[in-house]
């Protein structure tokens, strides 16, 4: 049987991005980003969905660098399940996104509505390892190890 698993977010960050270093120098950004419901609840109210997204490497390293609370994105990725069990012994559970891709929108001194610019590059293959969310860094596997180029217009047949 097929399966599928790809996100695709477009949202505002809820705060600034955090740059982490796993022990062996590979660089992880966490990102958490809010995305408006299309539609109101009873009290005529917009609610806003909160996701967490770890990014890899360099685009780990550009996101940190460029993204700041407020500024608007677009992620790329797959969902990816982990659980881990917390000090007071009770069992824990999350849901994030792995980022491939990160396009940061509008522009860099407005933070909104600005031309877009694609600072992400797709990074597909690459596994969440972490402790994102309080999980143990070896609760999964390191990401992979090949290093991915940008996306070019070379690649597009027109």
């Amino acid at each position: 049987m097929a399966s599928y698993n790809r996100v695709t977010l477009m949202g505002n960050l809820a705060q600034d991005p955090e740059l982490k270093y796993l022990p062996n120098g590979t660089p992880m950004c966490k990102l958490r980003v809010a995305v408006n419901r299309d539609f109101t609840n009873q009290q005529g109210e917009r609610e806003t969905d909160f996701f967490n997204v770890v990014v890899w490497r360099r685009q780990a390293e550009t996101s940190a660098e460029y993204l700041s609370k407020g500024r608007p994105v677009m992620v790329e990725g797959r969902l990816q399940n982990r659980s881990w069990e917390a000090p007071d012994g009770q069992k824990r559970s999350a849901t994030d996104i792995v980022a491939d891709r990160v396009i940061f929108l509008g522009s860099r001194d407005r933070g909104g509505d600005g031309g877009a610019y694609n600072g992400g590059f797709s990074a597909p293959g690459s596994s969440y390892g972490s402790d994102f969310g309080g999980g143990k860094p070896d609760d999964f596997g390191a990401p992979a190890e090949e290093d991915n180029l940008p996306e070019t217009d070379d690649d597009i047949a027109f």
